[in-house]
């Protein structure tokens, strides 16, 4: 049997080595009707590509067929099809293999040792809460999440702004984002005595607003480092404010300054900032030319600035149904009130005034936000459909999966309660567990499709690639809610289907507690993600 954690992507790179030379050919099936027959597919087209009209050489069947080796799952079979060569796993041993390690698949697929210091960087914090549009709210919510995957995957993490403005650290808390608050400004005199001697225009101040410095000029970093690097070639100068040396003093202060869980090395050498820390600058599409004259101007004023500035720039978002110029805490309240709304006509009762439904109702809201938000790639248009028929019945709400959340809850505070009557015995060991009882469709969608392939998702939406060319670093934020409300599909399907909780005879039990560890993974893994979003689990709705 396979010994330690299986993994896909080992299991993919051992198939592709097997077939010889050349690219990657097998891909791993997601669909029912193809995971009747096979678990991985090496495509027909693909494979004559590689081995002419000729049928693929025997050796290379019974290479595949006797795969093995770390991380690799154990393959019952593999055989020539009309659709190529298909393979399928010996599902028992899967099954145990996994669910005797459950914790282990609730983690990254590796953590990050030696990888750069991460100072994210949300500008959208410094609005005016009254103000504050639903991009930049989309901004800030991308950052959080990210911020969260990165410490998931054990990359040190510094987050800027610090907020001041307690009206904003409230909202914040309501939409469960955690982000560091501040009660006073970095002081600015350094920066703004090299400013002053940098100014261009210093002369002429009469000319200039009364909070406005003077203007910086830009153009010879932006033909330098700012041409290579992909800056708007348009950026000639920069007006300089004290609010922006403000902000550039709290950027430098944090690039130099990382908390006790940072790098040690750098503390040593303070100097090593400029190579080992990253920016990452998150930010709403209007705010990204200004934050490339911040950029720019930051390394013009701080020669130990990071040279290593990246922009993840969040797309527009439109509304349908109510005024484009609604606010994000006017958004919230909608939401809010829908999500209340919703309540009522499912229990016939109105529940907002009910202490033990506050908390519930909060947690909603911002689950429906924050699925709305972060469903689809951050660059991407975000159309929100605001209008009042909002119903907590749809599959891909957040509302959905905090849904079959709750029930896996009450499945499990049911079978609790059987036990204290007497009705079923304490869960055995898993190590006498019978996995080759579970042979429901469902049961292997979920261990295949959710439980097995996590840990790499966890280790992907935190991936940021800050050596590649070019300004701008995607992020795959969307990857954890798009998987979550998947797996509360499969889990809903398969939960309306089987009578998990069995009579109380003795020769049914060993299925149900199969089943069961089947479904504490399930659970382990839908926590996992929706900490990754910054919401508890729920235990009824």
């Amino acid at each position: 049997m396979a010994t330690g954690r299986l993994g896909v992507e080992e299991t993919l790179e051992a198939l592709n080595a097997a077939l010889g030379p050349g690219g990657p050919v097998w891909f791993k099936e997601t669909r029912a009707r193809h995971l009747r027959v096979r678990d991985f597919l090496a495509p027909r087209r693909a494979l004559q590509a590689r081995f002419g009209d000729a049928q693929v050489p025997e050796r290379v069947v019974h290479a595949v067929a006797g795969l093995q080796g770390p991380g690799v799952a154990p393959v019952l079979r593999c055989a020539p099809t009309p659709a190529g060569l298909a393979l399928q796993l010996q599902r028992p041993a899967v099954f145990e293999c996994v669910l005797r390690a459950v914790a282990a698949y609730a983690a990254p697929a590796a953590s990050a040792t030696g990888g750069p210091l991460v100072l994210l960087h949300c500008p959208s914090l410094r609005a005016e809460l009254c103000a504050l549009r639903l991009s930049q709210l989309r901004a800030v919510l991308v950052a959080d999440h990210l911020a969260r995957a990165l410490h998931v995957r054990g990359v040190s993490v510094s987050l800027v702004p610090a907020v001041q403005d307690p009206h904003m650290s409230t909202f914040l808390q309501q939409l469960r984002v955690d982000w560091p608050a501040a009660s006073e400004r970095i002081p600015t005199d350094a920066l703004r005595c090299r400013a002053l001697a940098e100014l261009t225009s210093a002369g002429d101040r009469g000319a200039l607003p009364p909070d406005v410095l003077g203007s910086v000029c830009l153009k010879e970093l932006v033909k330098g480092r700012g041409r290579t690097a992909g800056y708007d070639p348009n950026l000639d100068s920069c007006l300089v404010t004290e609010d922006l040396l403000s902000t550039l003093a709290e950027l430098q202060a944090a690039a130099q300054h990382w908390p006790e869980d940072g790098s040690q090395d750098l503390a040593a050498a303070p100097n090593a900032a400029t190579e080992s820390c990253m920016v990452v600058h998150v930010v709403s599409y209007e705010e990204e030319f200004q934050q490339q004259k911040l950029d720019l101007l930051w390394w013009k004023l701080d020669d130990r600035a990071p040279l290593r500035q990246k922009h993840l720039v969040c797309g527009p978002v439109k509304t349908a149904g109510v005024p484009s110029t609604l606010t994000a805490p006017e958004y919230y309240e909608l939401r809010h009130a829908q999500v209340c709304k919703a309540s009522a006509l499912k229990h016939s009762k109105d529940l907002a005034q009910d202490p033990a439904w506050k908390e519930t109702f909060r947690v909603l809201s911002a689950a429906t936000i924050k699925f709305e938000m972060l469903s689809k790639a951050p660059q991407s248009q975000l159309l929100l459909a605001l209008a009042d028929s909002f119903s907590t019945k749809g599959t891909k709400s957040g509302t959905f999966v905090m849904y079959n959340c709750a029930r896996l809850a009450t499945l499990f505070e049911g079978y609790k309660r059987s036990v204290e009557q007497g009705l079923y015995p304490t869960f055995p060991p898993v190590c006498s567990l019978d996995f080759s009882l579970l042979r429901e469709e469902g049961e292997w969608l979920l261990i295949f499709n959710s439980v097995l392939p996590f840990p790499e998702l966890l280790s992907q939406t935190a991936a940021l690639d800050g050596t590649a060319p070019g300004l701008h670093v995607p992020a795959r934020t969307e990857m954890v809610c798009k998987f979550l409300v998947q797996l509360s599909m499969d889990f809903s399907s398969y939960y309306n289907r089987v009578h998990i909780l069995a009579e109380p005879r003795p020769h049914l039990f060993g299925q149900m507690f199969a089943r069961l560890q089947l479904l504490r993974a399930v659970r382990e893994v839908l926590h996992t993600g929706l900490a990754m979003l910054g919401l508890p689990p729920l235990t009824y709705i």
